[in-house]
Formats: structure tokens, C-alpha cells, sequence
């Protein structure tokens, strides 16, 4: 049984940049809490292309599966194109890894086993946050803004990755940077080109058949993440289309489940173990 979610804005006020004050223009974090905690979480940024937030099949379905693990899952509905371009979205994911952070002692989550997990451009999302980090603003005013926006560790279900041709999904190009986006920025949001040996620890899974982002994506990411030297695992499924979240009834989402799960327990990040109490309560 899981717990029903709860979702909060991620700024209390206009977010940064707001066109606006209808939905499409507030980002929000809706958190799953499990019934048994392991005191990890995971936040989640589901595909869509940067147009939309494919928020059941790539959000909760992947929220109550999680619980299930016993992990905190928070995903993330962020600003999308057309009428939101580079660096909102990357500024939205952003502030909902301070959010957990900020808030995972009463929550009861460990603060350094908070991962981020992507789908399809949101796994473009998840590896940009995972290259383009920093420790907070010390002497901010909002306390959410000086803790830590790095991901602990990073799961990418076939991302898209480059912003380049010939893998590049031109869907997601064009709703994150507009039509004629220029040479340097393409390559500042290629996570690719920006991954050192300071970027978190990777589950990386896709398949041979995805013609709508093709595996090389994942593979160069990969390929990146064992030439900085960071801790990496890639599964290339040959079956399996491009978006499928956890459908149900295809035996490739039983097998990588399996496989996710044994990396995180290989990274004591489903073992139990106390907290120290919650000064706050």
C-alpha cells in the first residue's frame, strides 16, 4: 500500500522566471513516501520531449515502484517549451534536488544518498544537473538555495544526451533552445562534453530498437562517465521501444528492475540502518 502523495510547489513565491501565474508556469515536487524507509531518495524528472511532463508512466508508476524499495520518491513537474527555454528547466531540477535536501532530515532521508533519476529528455535533465552542480549560496536569504544541488547518484532510462546531429532528438533540442540555437550552447548542454570524475556514480539502461533516441546517446555517456573514471553501469536491451516507462507485461522492465535494484543494494543504498534523531522534533 502506498501512502497518498503530496506536492508542493518548489518555490514558495513566482518561481524564478515566471511567465506567468497559471499552472504551466508554477514547477512542483510531488512526494511518495513508502510505507518502510531505507532513508534514500530518489528525485524523479519524466520525458516529454521539453514540451510536456509525462508525469503517470514515467512518474508515479515509477514513484510506487520505488516505494516499494523503500525509497523516497519526490518527481518533479518542471516549465517546458515553447514557452520555456534553457535555463529554466535546468534551473527547476535544480532546486527540486536543494528541495529534498533541504528538507531530508525531517523527512528522515539520509542526505547523501539523495539520487536523481531521468527518462527519455528528462534523463537529459537528470545528466545536466548531474554535470552542471554546485554546493548552494552559503548566505542566501531562502535556506533551500544554500544546500547542495549534486545528485549522490544518477539512473538514466534512454536519455537523450547530445544536442548534436546525428543522435541529437530534434523535439527536444528545439522546445529546450529554440530554433537557432548557437554552436556553444549546444555543446554546453550536451552532458557528454561535461562530465569529470566529481560527476555521481551511474545506472544507465536503453535499447538497440530505440529509433526515437538512439542508444548512442546512453553509449556516449557512458563512454564519458569510464573515461573520467566514475563508477558506471550500462544495459543495452535489444527489444524495447523508446518511452515504455514500466508497462506492464514486457519482460525487459522485470529484467532491469531486477538489475536497478541489485546496483542500489551493491551501493548500500537500500540497507537499514538508524538516523540520528531530527534536532527539529
Amino acid at each position: 500500500m502506498v501512502a497518498d502523495a503530496q506536492t508542493f510547489p518548489l518555490w514558495d513565491g513566482p518561481a524564478p522566471g515566471a511567465l506567468g501565474n497559471d499552472e504551466a508556469d508554477r514547477p512542483t515536487i510531488t512526494y511518495y513516501a513508502p510505507v518502510y524507509s531505507t532513508h534514500t531518495a530518489i528525485v524523479v524528472t519524466p520525458g516529454g520531449g521539453y514540451s510536456f511532463v509525462a508525469t503517470n508512466h514515467e512518474g508515479r508508476q515509477i514513484a510506487n515502484w520505488l516505494n516499494t524499495l523503500g525509497i523516497s520518491v519526490f518527481v518533479v513537474k518542471y516549465r517546458v517549451g515553447p514557452r520555456y527555454h534553457h535555463p529554466i528547466e535546468l534551473g527547476d531540477a535544480q532546486r527540486a534536488m536543494r528541495f529534498v535536501r533541504a528538507h531530508a532530515s525531517e523527512l528522515r532521508i539520509d542526505p547523501q544518498h539523495i539520487g536523481l533519476m531521468g527518462f527519455s529528455a528528462g534523463g537529459h535533465l537528470a545528466a545536466s544537473v548531474a554535470t552542471h552542480f554546485d554546493a548552494g549560496n552559503s548566505t542566501a536569504p531562502d535556506p533551500i538555495d544554500r544546500v547542495s544541488c549534486r545528485p549522490d547518484f544518477l539512473i538514466l532510462g534512454y536519455p537523450v544526451i547530445t544536442l548534436f546531429q546525428p543522435y541529437a532528438h530534434h523535439g527536444s533540442v528545439t522546445s529546450l533552445v529554440g530554433d537557432h540555437p548557437t554552436q556553444e550552447l549546444l555543446q554546453e548542454l550536451s552532458p557528454e562534453l561535461h562530465v569529470t570524475s566529481q560527476t555521481p556514480p551511474a545506472f544507465l539502461v536503453t535499447t538497440s530498437e530505440d529509433k526515437t533516441v538512439p542508444p548512442q546517446n546512453t553509449m556516449d555517456f557512458y563512454n564519458a562517465l569510464r573515461r573520467a573514471g566514475v563508477p558506471a553501469e550500462l544495459h543495452i536491451f535489444e527489444k524495447g521501444d523508446h518511452g515504455s516507462g514500466l508497462t506492464a507485461g514486457e519482460p525487459i522492465h522485470e529484467v532491469w528492475r531486477l538489475l536497478l535494484e541489485q546496483w542500489l543494494r551493491q551501493r548500500g543504498l537500500l540497507a537499514s540502518y538508524e538516523l540520528p534523531p531530527n534536532p527539529d522534533q
